[in-house]
């Protein structure tokens, strides 16, 4: 009989769940790689990816970049250079070197966001919770693999991005063909 005496504080915080989780439920979280549409529902999936039946895919510009991070062919002048550094900026998101964009929100939207994102997380890690030996699946289902290639593509795609922009600052090319500090001269 004890064993349901928390089921209404539990329905409680499930539907304060669901009500934060609605607020984001169609906001875009995260760059490049990390890309998702946030919401209830993602987060309530999220053990279809420690099943492996749902998998983020590598972006072909990681997947080269894993194949050959120093490959410099065609890659002779500052805009070909600015090109792909471009196509990885779009795959992993902004360099370490950018200044954050401003996102024009109130603090009161930052805050929101952020309690619904904490809730998105724990919704995320209620709903992973339920798969039994979660480690053991995740192995043995193949998520534990992907997700090291997906990690091992995102860190060839850094490496080469931050090797371009050496190139493109050894050739005197202005950014995004260098870093944002850089400034060529004439």
């Amino acid at each position: 009989m004890t064993r349901f005496r928390h089921t209404p504080a539990i329905a409680a915080l499930g539907l304060f769940a669901l009500t934060l989780g609605g607020c984001a439920a169609m906001r875009s979280v995260g760059e490049g790689v990390g890309t998702v549409t946030s919401g209830f529902g993602d987060a309530a999936a999220a053990p279809l990816e420690d099943l492996n039946l749902r998998r983020d895919e590598i972006p072909t510009v990681l997947l080269q970049a894993q194949a050959a991070p120093y490959d410099t062919r065609n890659l002779t002048r500052c805009r070909a250079i600015a090109a792909e550094v471009r196509r990885l900026d779009d795959a992993l998101g902004p360099d370490a070197d950018e200044p954050p964009a401003p996102d024009g929100r109130l603090m009161s939207e930052r805050a929101s966001d952020a309690a619904a994102d904490a809730t998105l997380d724990a919704i995320r890690d209620t709903a992973t919770d339920f798969i039994p030996l979660r480690s053991w699946v995740r192995r043995l289902s193949g998520a534990e693999q992907h997700s090291r290639e997906v990690q091992a593509a995102i860190q060839a795609g850094r490496l080469r991005r931050a090797y371009l922009k050496g190139v493109g600052m050894q050739r005197n090319c202005a950014p995004p063909a260098a870093p944002s500090w850089f400034r060529p001269s004439r």
